[in-house]
């Protein structure tokens, strides 16, 4: 295996790409870094480049950051930027011509919440009253373009504990001249009978069409559809991700943990949990509106 430049440190330029740029999610900061990877890394074949983008990979999941979308994001990449056709090319044409497919497909991602913000604001009404989970920042671009649109709602916003990131997306959204509420998360009961929609970000979508889920997602989607209120998932396609979970439990510890508590997840509690499809009414993403049912055969797509 070829081995990155001594003087680049893969996991210090992931969590430094994260903490430079607060909008970006953990999978698009890993596939700035891969990028980064082949930028600075000469392959004499393309197997050692495969072990190379691997032990980046690895180096990425050790750190304490949210891991979900970094798994599908990368694995998404890998296989993209090696679908072109390397017959009679040189390893150094081979590897330019990965660089710019994988800037291609970077640039796409990029664009993703701009084109599911356009498809949600459809949905979002005059006068219409939203509830959403800590911050997603999917979710935020959704109801800014919905403001800029002139549309006029109420957006409640769960404080999120542990982290109270729900604190931040209501000043981001009151900043933007969104009128927001900040709750309390045991308050979705008392809100939900008031609301029109329930809006949620996701940083993962399993094979299922379930979502793995800030901490409280799947609390507040069991409360939706007792009350019959439609629950809406944003989500960017390259978070879809090979997984077939059927509980809780299912879920891979290093999806649900930080890293310093891995070796003992018994008192410790969990950032994530798994919303099962049937709590979920639609899927806005960046390859259209989906049924959760659809999840699957577009996962067979991505792959393909």
């Amino acid at each position: 295996m070829k081995e990155v430049n001594q003087q680049f440190d893969v996991a210090s330029h992931f969590v430094s790409v994260l903490e430079k740029d607060d909008n970006l999610s953990p999978g698009i900061a890993a596939i700035k870094t891969l990028l980064m990877v082949l930028e600075m890394t000469k392959f004499d074949t393309v197997q050692e480049f495969h072990s190379t983008i691997q032990a980046a990979v690895g180096a990425m999941r050790k750190t304490d950051r949210p891991m979900t979308s970094v798994v599908s994001g990368t694995e998404l990449f890998s296989r993209f930027i090696t679908l072109a056709k390397f017959d009679d090319k040189t390893m150094d044409e081979v590897r330019e011509i990965m660089l710019s497919r994988g800037k291609m497909f970077l640039a796409k991602l990029l664009e993703s919440r701009n084109v599911i913000a356009k498809q949600a604001i459809t949905f979002i009404s005059e006068g219409c009253r939203i509830l959403t989970h800590a911050r997603s920042r999917t979710v935020r671009e959704a109801l800014i373009l919905a403001a800029q649109n002139n549309k006029r709602f109420h957006v409640f916003v769960t404080h999120s504990a542990p982290d109270h990131h729900g604190e931040q997306m209501v000043a981001e959204l009151e900043k933007a001249g969104i009128d927001c509420t900040l709750i309390l998360d045991t308050a979705v009961g008392y809100v939900m009978e008031t609301v029109d929609m329930v809006l949620v970000g996701a940083e993962g979508v399993v094979e299922s069409g379930g979502i793995i889920n800030r901490i409280g997602t799947v609390t507040m989607a069991i409360c939706a559809r007792e009350m019959k209120k439609p629950f809406y998932a944003l989500v960017e396609s390259f978070k879809f991700c090979r997984l077939y979970p059927l509980n809780q439990r299912d879920l891979p510890n290093e999806y649900k943990y930080n890293k310093k508590n891995l070796k003992d997840t018994a008192k410790v509690h969990p950032m994530v949990d798994y919303t099962p499809p049937g709590y979920i009414t639609l899927l806005f993403t960046d390859l259209g509106i989906l049924a959760p049912s659809a999840v699957s055969d577009e996962l067979i797509k991505l792959y393909l």
